[in-house]
């Protein structure tokens, strides 16, 4: 508060301690002193007490704060006083508004040298390596007369921070005058040039490049994107808003990624649009513009170069670099064409190389074609549909997709019928497990394939328990049964007798021969099933290794009855 303790300087402090007779530091106030101190202020705030005052007679208000109120201790107040936080006098402050002469000294002519001025021209105000004349053949120091003004000397004396600092000091605002009468003078000539041409040519056409605002836009600079070297902080590149925002090219969230912090898109908001057609095609096209690639490539040979034992710099020696790269560049060429011309001199085929720019070889012909809006031809004749050397869309054996629609657990198959065995016959989705996820056994394969054979040879239902050797045996013994008990010592019945033992031996030799029949052709079929692993698949027909006939219903329902089907629970116990 204005009431509170005056602090000592600490150089008043230093001097006055000789002078101490016991005391070397001020004296203490005593608790009783800081009580009557507090209760003159409480006074003074409540209006009992008289104001204290300053040095000047003013009366310092009770109610300022302390922190203003108190003096700093190097100011050297030796009581109250707020004369810290008043303005200073005009006598203390400097005069901004004096102008000091410049220029020549035109009040006095030096005709003789002087000892210490200018040895070129004979100023006394500066030296010989300060002068700004021509060098003259007859220098000053050495001539018998000159004619010679000093110029005016500034003083530099200033008053205080401000004076020292005005950068418009001396300056005389009449000076501007000449520049306005300047430009006066080079409009009313541009006046006249319009006049004359008027008068010369009436139809000619003038542009008022005074009212075109847009003539010197370019050289503007963009706000936002002036940047001041001296300054630590600049400022961001601020949107001009008629602009369009570049999260609003493209509002697809899975698209380019906007930051929102730095105002960048990357990358290609629309990459499926032409470059040509592009109003923004992202700031890495910036980046690798111009030469930008180059510059990566000389640092990217620079690297490979250190690397290799040559040294080079890239921000060291530039020119270095680049003869060297260019040199690099012209040995890789000429040991590509050498290459290139050994291996056609050594196997020949120089006229393959001969051909036209793939832009003359990739359809582009004169043939004329108009389509309608659905994508019809109205004109012309469409061009046809490149196909390949493989039959498509040939539906076989009763199905209505190709082999391959159908993709489960690793295996291809047929859509249709959801089978996974190739060229089998259609059955259609009779029941919903119509696949399995496990790979078919090969007793499915051998059932499949074998309704061709069963069908050529009926052979008499035998249980699928009883091998073949027991099914052929079986009658065998009968027959050498029955005869055991027919030959009897019976003369009359003897033709009859060898007439039925004729008859049983051929039936006896017709089931061999059968069961032979069709044990060949099991073997030729599995022949013709190893085929594939011994010839080349290349120089066989299209379905020349099956002959494939419709099942018959009694196959079908065997069929479904041994297949193996993945939910059975005693699948692993069989």
């Amino acid at each position: 508060m204005s009431s509170g303790p005056i602090r000592t300087p600490v150089s008043q402090i230093i001097l006055s301690k000789h002078d101490q007779d016991a005391e070397e530091e001020p004296k203490k106030k005593s608790r009783e002193d800081w009580r009557k101190a507090k209760e003159l202020e409480e006074a003074r705030k409540a209006g009992t007490a008289p104001a204290a005052v300053d040095e000047e007679g003013r009366d310092i208000n009770p109610h300022i704060p302390q922190y203003i109120s108190n003096a700093p201790w190097y100011y050297g107040s030796a009581g109250p006083t707020l004369k810290h936080q008043r303005p200073q006098h005009e006598d203390e402050q400097g005069q901004l508004d004096k102008r000091a002469p410049k220029g020549l000294n035109t009040t006095r002519i030096i005709t003789k040298f002087r000892k210490g001025a200018c040895e070129n021209c004979g100023a006394v105000t500066h030296k010989r390596k300060d002068c700004l004349e021509r060098p003259r053949k007859v220098q000053a120091k050495y001539a018998e007369s000159i004619v010679v003004h000093d110029e005016h000397l500034v003083n530099e004396a200033a008053v205080n921070y401000d004076e020292k600092r005005d950068r418009w000091s001396s300056y005389d605002p009449a000076n501007h005058r000449e520049i306005i009468e300047e430009y006066e003078k080079v409009e009313e000539a541009k006046r006249q040039l319009k006049a004359e041409k008027l008068k010369n040519d009436p139809d000619a056409e003038i542009s008022d490049e005074e009212g075109n605002e847009d003539k010197y836009v370019d050289e503007v600079d963009m706000p936002g994107t002036k940047v001041d070297s001296k300054q630590r902080i600049t400022v961001r590149n601020l949107r001009i808003r008629e602009d369009t925002a570049k999260y609003l090219r493209n509002l697809d969230p899975n698209s380019a990624y906007y930051d929102p912090k730095t105002r960048s898109m990357r990358d290609n908001p629309n990459p499926a649009v032409p470059e040509e057609e592009a109003e923004f095609a992202g700031e890495n096209f910036v980046r690798f513009s111009g030469d930008t690639t180059a510059q990566a490539t000389a640092q990217l040979f620079a690297w490979e170069a250190h690397g290799k034992g040559v040294d080079v710099h890239l921000l060291a020696e530039p020119t270095k670099l680049e003869l060297l790269q260019k040199e690099y560049e012209q040995k890789k060429e000429q040991f590509k064409s050498s290459t290139k011309t050994h291996i056609v001199e050594k196997y020949g085929g120089e006229e393959h190389l001969q051909v036209p720019p793939k832009s003359l070889l990739l359809a582009q012909t004169e043939e004329y074609i108009e389509y309608s809006r659905s994508g019809k031809v109205i004109k012309g004749v469409e061009k046809p549909k490149a196909r390949s050397i493989y039959e498509e869309d040939v539906y076989i054996n009763n199905h209505t997709t190709v082999w391959g629609s159908f993709w489960n657990a690793g295996r291809w198959g047929y859509k249709c019928c959801k089978s996974f065995i190739k060229n089998s016959y259609c059955v259609g989705m009779q029941e919903p497990e119509g696949y399995s996820e496990q790979h078919p056994t090969s007793s499915t394969a051998a059932v499949v394939a074998d309704p061709a054979a069963q069908t050529q040879f009926k052979v008499p239902e035998v249980p699928p328990e009883m091998p073949a050797s027991e099914v052929d045996s079986a009658p065998s013994s009968e027959s050498s049964s029955s005869e055991e008990e027919e030959v009897k010592p019976e003369k009359k019945k003897s033709k009859k007798k060898s007439k039925k033992r004729e008859k049983k031996k051929k039936a006896k030799e017709q089931r061999k021969q059968k069961s032979k029949n069709k044990e060949t052709k099991e073997q030729e079929k599995t022949k013709e099933k190893d085929i594939p692993e011994e010839l080349d698949d290349r120089k066989r027909a299209y379905n020349s290794m099956y002959d494939v006939k419709a099942p018959t219903e009694d196959e079908i329902e065997e069929w479904k009855k041994k297949r193996p089907r993945a939910e059975d629970p005693m699948l692993q116990f069989m």
